[in-house]
């Protein structure tokens, strides 16, 4: 039985209504896709923890928990492991997100996303975000 990986994701919402998408960066597993930032939940670690970690790792912003609103999340079977990714809405953070790991960034419409190639586990959370918004 392939391991189960618990990945945390976020939808960043400006006040535009655009969402912040990256683009995984050359030398990384699925290069070139563009995901929603996040990352994986380190050992005795919450999701909402994770997710303020990695968005000051990979962004160079700052949340709080409290700003983070579950809205729905994705079981995906890789090949290797199966993936569970809990997807967060924030609209609320400080800071202006710059790409601290080689990583692309683009904010992007909701109408829009189908238009830019995801993971396969990324792509199934769509709906939900465009109901959303």
């Amino acid at each position: 039985m392939a391991p189960l990986v618990l990945v945390v994701a976020v939808a960043l919402v400006d006040a535009d209504g655009r969402v912040l998408l990256a683009r995984r960066p050359p030398g990384k597993a699925m290069a070139g896709l563009w995901e929603f930032p996040g990352g994986k939940v380190a050992e005795g670690e919450t999701p909402e923890a994770a997710l303020i970690r990695e968005l000051r790792e990979e962004l160079g912003i700052d949340t709080h928990e409290s700003c983070l609103a579950p809205l729905t999340f994705a079981s995906h079977a890789y090949e290797s492991f199966h993936l569970l990714m809990p997807l967060y809405v924030c609209r609320t953070w400080r800071g202006t997100p710059h790409p601290h790991e080689g990583q692309e960034l683009t904010w992007v419409r909701p109408q829009a996303l189908r238009d830019y190639p995801m993971p396969p586990a990324d792509a199934p959370l769509i709906p939900a975000l465009r109901e959303l918004l």
